[in-house]
């Protein structure tokens, strides 16, 4: 099986857990890492496609807004100790 199809069904997974979670417990920074790892799985999709090559700085993009999401989520946790 290809890494990229593996990264794809995790990210995917996670964003389901994301939704799930905050569905269950209004955890916005549950939902906003599963909206980072959302953005991975369009990532991961446009890959597997082929399109890699031709949208290569909208692949960029979608990734560093992936890691900014995530930041930010991480950044939110810290903040309600």
């Amino acid at each position: 099986m290809e890494i990229t199809l593996v990264n794809l069904i995790l990210a995917v997974l996670i964003l389901a857990v994301g939704m799930w979670a905050y569905g269950k417990r209004k955890s916005r920074a549950a939902l906003l890492v599963g909206i980072a790892f959302g953005l991975f799985a369009v990532s991961h999709l446009l890959t597997l496609l082929g399109l890699a090559g031709t949208l290569n700085s909208l692949l960029i993009a979608v990734r560093i807004l992936g890691y900014l999401v995530a930041l930010y989520a991480v950044h939110t946790m810290g903040l309600h100790k």
